[in-house]
């Protein structure tokens, strides 16, 4: 299976809809399965990024685990909406590259308020991303799920998006039904209650429960981690693509497979029904293999921040910030930019190794505290606040030998740039609030 195909196949049905253009089926059919294509108005309020790059596209993906119905074995007492699955489709604005960005579930950040099902507001606070799929979702409306997703997303990461696709999990259970099931070869047995999986090691054919089982398996395999799931869903949906892809000239066996593909399927109004999405399709299908990139937000344990939080990751700075700025400049990531990635990877500056002088430039008491909290919080280690000259502007200053930490720490604040200043307190980087620092940082 190609990376052209992985995109296909992550994009949630757009893989199925370019084998139907290319099987040729008639057009009784194209009507049906255009008519199981639920699109929704999402409405997403509040302050929204600048669209930095006109012309490409920004596509988020949910794949969708609702306790509701036939899913509600999956969850004891749940009764809001969940999401499994979070990435970002980045299209070129000249559609000669695109890469697919995915969010590991658990990983830390800020979730703005949002809209519940009954009207109310959430508060901003810090939770696992999944969540925010969660709090919209709360009373089983996938508009208002998909609008605190986006929220989240944007706010976190700058990026504006511009279309939503979600896939549920029974719909992904017919796609694999109607193709007989498909191949997976675990190295060592699985027994997962919480997954309902009990798999023996080697290779075999997996169908029904055990494969929607075998792509939410967690705790059991590995070291646990949503990282190492992130990796077997994608292998298991490149297993997927090239299964469907070999019933090509079979239009008759590809029609459930179909069928369960674009029932499954929600979008937004724009991205709804068959047209929009081989629309979609045909543009990733052009681009060159070597330039479509799949990456996971740059990670490390948020243990090694908060040493009682054992369960969650958090982003890599400064790493994390360029990739998204990256994005949403429309900069291709390139394999050097890849290789840089994972070097970075292997000896991470975590938040807790930057140290932190508060400086308050407000003339308002109790700013420079109210920030130390914010950092604590976020795992910085602060050395002391106290009062500076009024500013107008925050601002992040270092001593040559922090360069590094003081990107840490500025990456996490937009706009701000950290300068070097020869009188910088020695041993730390200098942080000096102003008026413009954030009521909460990301």
């Amino acid at each position: 299976m190609t990376r052209r195909g992985r995109v296909l196949a992550w994009t949630g049905g757009v893989l199925g809809v370019l084998l139907l253009g290319t099987a040729g089926v008639g057009a009784w059919v194209y009507q049906h399965l255009d008519g199981n294509i639920h699109g929704v108005d999402i409405g997403v309020d509040g302050a929204r990024p600048v669209n930095l790059s006109p012309g490409s596209k920004n596509i988020l993906v949910v794949g969708s685990d609702s306790r509701a119905g036939a899913n509600a074995k999956y969850g004891r007492n749940l009764t809001t909406m969940q999401s499994d699955t979070l990435m970002v489709l980045h299209i070129a604005a000249d559609r000669k590259w695109a890469t697919a960005l995915s969010f590991p579930r658990d990983s830390w950040v800020q979730i703005p308020a949002c809209t519940r099902g009954n009207g109310s507001k959430s508060s901003p606070h810090h939770f696992k991303i999944n969540e925010a799929f969660s709090i919209g979702g709360d009373s089983g409306d996938i508009r208002k799920a998909a609008a605190c997703t986006i929220k989240t997303v944007e706010k976190n990461t700058g990026l504006r998006i511009d279309h939503f696709t979600s896939v549920d999990f029974q719909g992904f259970k017919g796609m694999v039904n109607a193709l007989g099931g498909i191949e997976v070869c675990p190295k060592h047995a699985i027994h997962d209650k919480k997954a309902h999986l009990d798999m023996d090691a080697g290779c075999q054919n997996v169908r029904d429960e055990k494969a929607l089982g075998y792509v939410r398996t967690r705790y059991s395999v590995g070291d646990g981690s949503d990282l190492g799931r992130i990796g077997r869903q994608q292998e298991f949906m490149k297993a997927l693509g090239a299964k469907a892809q070999s019933k090509l000239t079979s239009p008759g066996e590809l029609y459930d497979f179909l069928n369960s593909a674009t029932k499954s399927l929600t979008t937004d109004k724009d991205l709804a029904g068959i047209k929009p999405l081989y629309d979609l399709a045909a543009t990733v299908k052009d681009i060159p293999t070597d330039r479509l990139t799949f990456l996971t937000v740059p990670n490390y344990y948020r243990e090694a921040d908060v040493p009682t939080d054992k369960a969650n990751v958090v982003w890599q700075y400064p790493q994390a910030g360029r990739l998204f700025s990256d994005l949403a400049h429309d900069r291709e990531i390139g394999a050097a930019g890849k290789q840089q990635l994972a070097e970075a990877a292997k000896n991470p500056v975590t938040a807790h190794a930057v140290r932190v002088r508060v400086l308050n430039g407000t003339g308002v008491p109790g700013r420079a505290a109210s920030a130390a909290g914010q950092l604590r919080g976020l795992g910085f280690t602060v050395v002391g606040t106290g009062n500076a000259p009024a500013t107008d502007k925050t601002t992040v200053s270092y001593p040559a030998a922090l360069k590094t930490q003081s990107e840490v720490l500025s990456s996490r604040l937009p706009g701000i740039k950290a300068t070097e200043s020869a009188g910088a307190a020695p041993g730390a980087v200098t942080l000096t609030i102003g008026p413009d620092f954030p009521a909460e940082m990301p």
